[in-house]
């Protein structure tokens, strides 16, 4: 005869709310009743179909997304892919409640953390600002129980569950050997141009893409790097005052967002001054600004399979279920003017 959740309560010596609770790996369990509960089913060898559960008792996955407010075309996307997510809401079973924060502000985002898990969501996924107060609340979380997913920009420490993101380091590795080669031998300055230094993803490009250019290509020698803090305007005045001042860049890296800003910077420059450029994500303006020659390359994220993933991931892990590794790898896309979509 099969063990049921009343033998697990029984031999666990609790109640059978708090074996459905951990079971379906809801928060307010300590993490000593929840190992009796886990031996206990272990002992019995309770195997549980978790599916038919769900769908028996019509469970749905209330899940959190804390996303940065900054306006650019990257996170645009991201939103635009939660709303396509949520009009899925019925058949996967979720629901999704959206959490605006300041861009690459810590503080903000450690409390919209802990403001998100008084709600006992399902599952929290979040764009991590790297610093130590996100970390600190990011443990709180992990510690109760509650499924965490970093997206786009991963969190130093092992407190979160998964992460739905590129291989930023790769990403950096690939904008270098690029531009060097576009670069055809010219020597001269290189820009970096990125969000915040704050944010892990922007880090990883960075020192990847350093590397890289040291090693490979010595004739190309980087600035130090801007911060445009993702925002257009900001972007756009950093830039133009630098090529105000030198003469002597051959290339520009943009590792982060606020291309809009970085379109209308170059697109003042008279062509011979115009520099190689790489940069990230795929939008209308960059789309524009390969078809016109302003920008040579752009490496790609897929915000909607991000979002999925975290998804896939989030509902798994609220049912204790492994992760399928192969199908949450975010793939990095290569476009030129040649291939574009």
């Amino acid at each position: 005869m099969k063990p049921t959740v009343h033998d697990i309560a029984s031999r666990a010596g609790v109640s059978l709310a708090t074996v459905d609770r951990v079971l379906n790996r809801r928060p307010g369990v300590s993490a000593r009743t929840r190992e009796k509960v886990d031996q206990a089913v272990s002992e019995l060898g309770f195997v549980r179909d978790v599916a038919a559960a769900n769908l028996a008792k019509g469970r749905v996955y209330p899940l959190t997304f804390i996303i940065p407010s900054n306006d650019n075309s990257f996170m645009r996307g991201l939103r635009l892919a939660l709303e396509e997510a949520s009009a899925r809401a019925a058949v996967e079973r979720i629901a999704i409640r959206l959490v605006d924060v300041p861009a690459f502000d810590a503080p903000a985002l450690a409390a919209a953390l802990r403001e998100a898990a008084t709600h006992e969501p399902a599952g929290i996924a979040f764009v991590a600002v790297d610093a130590p107060e996100v970390a600190e609340a990011a443990a709180e979380i992990s510690a109760a129980g509650i499924p965490l997913v970093t997206l786009v920009s991963d969190l130093s420490g092992t407190d979160r569950d998964h992460y739905a993101g590129i291989d930023n380091a790769a990403a950096g590795r690939t904008a270098a050997s690029l531009l060097g080669r576009f670069a055809g031998g010219r020597q001269g300055k290189v820009c970096v141009l990125a969000g915040s230094m704050l944010v892990r993803d922007h880090r990883e490009r960075c020192d990847a893409f350093a590397s890289v250019m040291a090693a490979d290509f010595a004739g190309l020698d980087l600035l130090p790097v801007l911060e445009g803090r993702d925002d257009p305007v900001t972007v756009e005045r950093l830039v133009a005052e630098l090529f105000s001042r030198r003469h002597d860049i051959v290339a520009l890296y943009s590792l982060g967002a606020g291309n809009r800003g970085l379109v209308r910077a170059l697109d003042r420059l008279p062509r011979e001054r115009r520099p190689v450029v790489i940069a990230h994500e795929l939008t209308e303006t960059t789309r524009d600004a390969l078809q016109s020659g302003l920008i040579d390359a752009v490496l790609n994220q897929d915000a909607g399979h991000e979002v999925r993933s975290a998804i896939r991931v989030l509902k798994a892990k609220a049912d204790g279920l492994p992760v399928v590794a192969a199908q949450e790898r975010i793939r990095i896309d290569i476009f030129l003017k040649d291939n574009l979509p």
